[in-house]
């Protein structure tokens, strides 16, 4: 997933990073062309598609470079493993999203490459994709324009600001800003108090729309390998 390798923050492996960045993007912009439907409880699915699953929505892409899979082990829980990944985008959670407080598991295993486990949205008017980064392995991405710190259910979060230029989106190709926070020690499990981040990023002037989905997203790229078991309520 290209992105533009002039940014600051990123370092060694910038444009890795930045195709990581839009790679939910993509994933959302192939959605809408792929058929979606119901899963069940133990279904594996391998290809790239969107669905209700439990009362909960879910979302499976991959960019065709190597594996992966996510197996829906419930409506609110998932598992997933990718092998040799390009880009890999993959969770369960909210159609549209909302600010209350989640809970989250998200065990994460992986080697090579970078793996995260986010909460991930959208919003409209204005046009933003947001992470709330709670667990990586390898190094995260810090694209854009560092804004600060926001302190959260126990932990600090760095706060990055990042403009997409003429990248996919949910509303096909456009210019639009990524919110960014970073939890700064990753955590495999706990709370994420969503209106924490919003009312952060707000006080920076990053001001989120109408809120479309938003899930507990695992995302994969660089190569590597891993595995991820998450939940969410």
């Amino acid at each position: 997933m290209p992105g533009n390798p002039r940014l600051p923050g990123i370092r060694r492996s910038r444009r890795l990073r930045l195709r990581l960045l839009i790679g939910a993007a993509v994933a959302l912009f192939l959605a809408t062309v792929m058929p979606s439907g119901p899963a069940s409880a133990a279904t594996s699915i391998c290809s790239n598609q969107t669905g209700n699953n439990g009362g909960y929505y879910y979302q499976m892409w991959s960019s065709g470079q190597g594996s992966a899979c996510i197996t829906m082990n419930s409506g609110n829980s998932y598992s997933s493993s990718w092998s040799g990944i390009g880009d890999f985008v993959a969770g369960v959670g909210w159609n549209p999203g909302d600010t209350s407080t989640k809970s989250f598991t998200g065990s994460l295993n992986a080697s090579g490459g970078t793996s995260l486990v986010s909460l991930y949205g959208w919003s409209t008017g204005p046009l933003v994709e947001y992470y709330v980064m709670e667990n990586y392995v390898g190094s995260p991405p810090t694209a854009g324009t560092y804004m600060g710190q926001v302190t959260s259910d126990g932990g600090t979060f760095d706060i990055y600001e990042h403009q997409q230029v003429n990248q996919p989106s949910i509303q096909g190709t456009a210019t639009f800003e990524q919110y960014l926070a970073i939890r700064t020690s990753p955590v495999s499990s706990g709370t994420i108090t969503v209106s924490n981040f919003f009312n952060a990023w707000a006080g920076h002037g990053m001001n989120l729309g109408t809120l479309n989905y938003q899930i507990l997203a695992t995302e994969a790229w660089g190569g590597g390998s891993g595995s991820s078991n998450v939940s969410v309520s």
